[in-house]
């Protein structure tokens, strides 16, 4: 499972005109599913988002986690996080889980999500629509995580 965390001052997903999801100061989310991703990414995901140290305290550089902040949360699914761009200039999507299994999957980290943390300060995009995500990222701070960084085989 791999994420891409901004920090931002503010953070929506809009579909078909509509905004979907929104929040203030906190993390925006984009999250990529593989093949073989297992409760045990899900739990390794939830667990650093909510407590890698990205915020400031009283003017100290890299304190507080969103969950130690109280901050909001924006997830989005995105499954062009495990596309792969060795070979030729198409990208390689076939280690992107499947929709239908994806779509359980996005779900049980949204449900863990908020059982670790307050429900009503997370927020997500359209599992499968287009979106329009309109960040502004805070810093910039940007990261990469991965559940299993060392263990991919190419």
């Amino acid at each position: 499972m791999r994420a891409v965390i901004q920090r931002v001052t503010k953070a929506s997903v809009t579909v078909d005109e509509k905004v979907v999801g929104s929040i203030q100061k906190g993390l925006c989310v984009l999250l990529g599913i593989g093949t073989d991703d297992t409760d045990k990414d899900v739990d390794y995901m939830v667990n650093k988002i909510l407590n890698v140290r990205v915020f400031d305290d009283k003017g100290v550089m890299w304190k507080k986690g969103v969950k130690d902040a109280g901050l909001e949360l924006l997830c989005v699914s995105q499954f062009t996080l495990q596309g792969l761009t060795v070979k030729g200039n198409k990208p390689d999507f076939h280690r992107a889980m499947k929709t239908d299994s994806a779509k359980t999957m996005y779900a049980q980290f949204l449900e863990k999500l908020g059982k670790s943390y307050d429900p009503s300060k997370i927020q997500d995009g359209e599992f499968g629509a287009m979106m329009l995500v309109d960040i502004a990222n805070d810093g910039p701070v940007t990261l990469e995580l991965d559940s299993r960084k060392f263990t991919y085989d190419f």
